[in-house]
């Protein structure tokens, strides 16, 4: 199967031919689908928050935080390609992108979206760093507009002629536009860690992840932005991570063999999807961690739902990770009766909503001692879920495993049979949508940090048709870091309010009015 070339590229890659193997083996199965018993709704699955639950969780949190326990994690390594797609398209097109063009030869759907970007284009955040850009080589944005000729416009937001948001990550994009200035999403990143993240002395520890391609780029960036807000008396920690090349994943025709490049019949290897952070988020020496993504930020006038759900969420995670710690230092020390088996079991049950095997009542001690140090030593993930707005991603499910146990994950439709009308039915039927609003508890009873890679379920792959110059090709991502690869995870889903979610997929998303200040 592989030649000289390939091993010596396999290597390279920090991968081993028997990992390829088990790659490609992936793609020979038939069934690799997730089997979903029940969608997860409020009072089963997902929990809601009164008022004065969240006052005790915000005061609890708090104090932890001012420990200096607390980092931030944000995967920042996407490009803003999809964002700019629409535009992407026009300006791609050799030819000049005026309102009778975009009236008469495009689809509807395209010259509606690109109406809505031409119309409101002044509402930008950029906009003011695209007119001054243009007007250094005497071209007036007003001017082009006003005439219906965007061509220029195009070029001028995408390529290096002007801004070259066509190729840089999104969270270099000019997001929110204030009195005095423009954020980008790294800006409100930081703006949100001094928030919830800082210790009693101020500082905020706060990681990202970045291409290699963009990381002097990006580290410029931040560098100047934390400098001017540390004038408030904040002092940021921040560190940096790429994806690993060893995270990869080869690539098979639709023969399931290794695809290869036409010109050089080089091994192709594709990026193994958001599930290859795990290994980044393994490696932060973190405590408890907040996970969300580069995109889904608001300006300053809506931030407050986010900081107190943020804090809420925290605190409720160091409740539960209280409570499993006193169980789990009884369990060690072996002093222990059959009055704290029924505690621990009640909690496991009511609390972790994790099903006991039957026969385990009639069980020895040690058996009993044995299973409950199995459930309660894990990592803690609370996840805000939001209701279900039809935005795309996962959701907050009940999953049936192969051995008849059920238990609470995040599902993306890939992961969901789409030839089966039951599961696809049990899918479309979710009430709560996953934001990507997690913290993570990633410390044991002792205080040591636990290996991430061993509560990861290796089956809860991703596969999907791609294609490269042209020719077909089948792609594999790995357990995605919010799913599979959290899969033995003790859970907890928490509704959040809808405004703590307001992602930009899309360019024209910015226009939405929780994007803009007025």
């Amino acid at each position: 199967m592989f030649n000289t070339n390939d091993l010596i590229r396999i290597k390279k890659r920090g991968l081993t031919t028997r990992e390829i193997i088990s790659q490609i083996n992936f793609f020979k199965k038939s069934d690799f689908y997730l089997h979903l018993n029940r969608p997860c709704k409020v009072g089963d699955g997902i929990t809601v928050l009164e008022q004065h639950q969240i006052a005790k969780l915000v005061e609890l949190y708090t104090k932890e935080s001012l420990s200096g326990r607390v980092m931030k994690f944000v995967p920042a390594s996407g490009e803003a390609s999809r964002m700019f797609k629409i535009l992407h398209f026009l300006n791609n097109l050799d030819v000049n992108i005026n309102d009778d063009f975009i009236n008469t030869e495009v689809e509807a759907d395209v010259g509606r979206d690109f109406e809505i970007f031409v119309k409101s284009i002044k509402k930008f955040a950029f906009y003011d760093a695209l007119k001054a850009v243009m007007k250094k080589n005497n071209l007036d944005i007003d001017h082009l507009t006003g005439a219906g000729e965007y061509k220029k416009i195009l070029e001028y937001i995408l390529t290096p002629k002007g801004l070259n948001y066509g190729n840089l990550p999104k969270g270099l994009i000019e997001f929110h536009k204030y009195s005095s200035c423009s954020r980008t999403p790294f800006e409100e990143h930081l703006v949100e860690a001094a928030e919830y993240t800082k210790d009693q002395n101020n500082q905020c520890r706060i990681h990202f992840t970045v291409s290699p391609d963009y990381a002097l780029l990006i580290k410029e960036h931040i560098n100047e932005k934390s400098k001017f807000h540390e004038k408030s008396g904040i002092n940021f920690k921040i560190t940096y991570s790429s994806q690993q090349p060893s995270t990869d994943t080869i690539a098979v025709d639709e023969q399931n063999n290794p695809f290869r490049e036409a010109a050089y019949g080089k091994l192709f290897f594709r990026p193994g999807g958001h599930g290859a952070l795990l290994n980044n988020l393994n490696s932060v020496n973190g405590d408890i961690i907040f996970l969300k993504n580069i995109d889904n930020v608001v300006p300053d006038r809506l931030k407050q739902n986010t900081f107190l759900y943020k804090k809420a969420l925290g605190g409720f995670l160091v409740e539960l990770q209280n409570k499993i710690f006193i169980f789990l230092r009884k369990l060690s020390s072996g002093d222990i009766d059959q009055q704290n088996f029924e505690e621990m079991f009640d909690f496991i049950k009511k609390c972790l909503l994790i099903s006991m095997p039957n026969d385990l009542k009639s069980a020895s001690k040690k058996e009993k001692s044995a299973w409950l140090f199995s459930k309660l030593n894990r990592p803690i993930r609370v996840c805000g879920m939001v209701k279900n707005t039809g935005e795309p991603g996962g959701g907050p499910f009940w999953v049936e495993d192969k051995d008849k146990t059920i238990s609470r994950q995040i599902v993306e439709s890939a992961q969901v049979n789409p030839e089966s009308k039951t599961q696809q039915s049990i899918l479309s039927s979710a009430t709560h949508f996953n934001p990507v609003d997690i913290v993570c508890g990633v410390r044991d009873f002792q205080g040591n940090q636990f290996d991430l890679k061993k509560n990861v379920d290796n089956e809860a792959v991703f596969i999907s048709n791609k294609s490269k110059n042209g020719k077909p090709l089948k792609a594999l991502e790995l357990p995605g870091l919010w799913n599979g690869a959290m899969s033995f995870w003790n859970t907890v889903f928490i509704e959040v309010p809808e405004i703590t979610f307001k992602p930009v997929k899309a360019v024209n998303d910015l226009l939405r009015s929780e994007h803009q200040n007025p």
